[in-house]
């Protein structure tokens, strides 16, 4: 088997020009492909990868598949209403996969900054008596919480693929209002 040289740990810490890390679809393919070669490098062999939706869902989907894992998700979130205000803490919408129960776990989650998301997730899953909980992300903040396993540290402000358009009140594609001052 090929072994593919091992990812960078670290991106510049300022990010582009302007602070910021814009991933491609293709970049954060590479994320995915090396966090599922460090889990596996490690010697952990989880049997299930649950995802925190929304936006773990995806990197956690892509590393079950590269893995040979089943794939659960579990809906964890700071905003859950349609509006845009977000909570102080996370909280759990979800039921944990009672899949989990005596089985090894990789929880994925996009980003990890403070790890609250990660620790409320793993709160939940435990409930379900896993036989091992390990945490994985694509990316950490600089100085922030590590997980188990994690591809890249920045502390640029991430835009992900699928995060960097949002469709707005009147049907239109356009920049995420959210990254707007970054973007343009």
């Amino acid at each position: 088997m090929r072994m593919h040289p091992p990812f960078p740990t670290s991106a510049d810490p300022a990010g582009g020009p302007d602070g910021a890390l814009e991933l491609s679809w293709e970049m954060f393919g590479e994320l995915c492909r090396a966090l599922a070669l460090k889990v596996a490098g490690s010697g952990y062999r989880p049997e299930i990868v649950v995802g925190i939706a929304k936006a773990g869902v995806i990197p956690g989907a892509v590393i079950a598949s590269i893995l040979r894992a089943d794939f659960f998700s579990l809906k964890v979130s700071r905003n859950p209403g349609l509006d845009l205000e977000r909570m102080d803490r996370p909280e759990i919408l979800s039921e944990a996969p009672l899949q989990a129960r005596g089985r090894s776990v990789l929880l994925v989650d996009e980003i990890c900054t403070s790890g609250e998301t990660l620790r409320v997730a793993g709160n939940a899953l435990r409930n379900v008596a896993p036989r091992e909980v390990r945490t994985a992300t694509s990316i950490v903040k600089v100085n922030g919480h590590r997980p188990d396993f994690y591809a890249l540290e920045t502390d640029a402000e991430v835009v992900f693929p699928w995060d960097r358009q949002v469709i707005n009140p009147e049907g239109a594609l356009v920049v995420n209002p959210a990254y707007r001052e970054i973007l343009e």
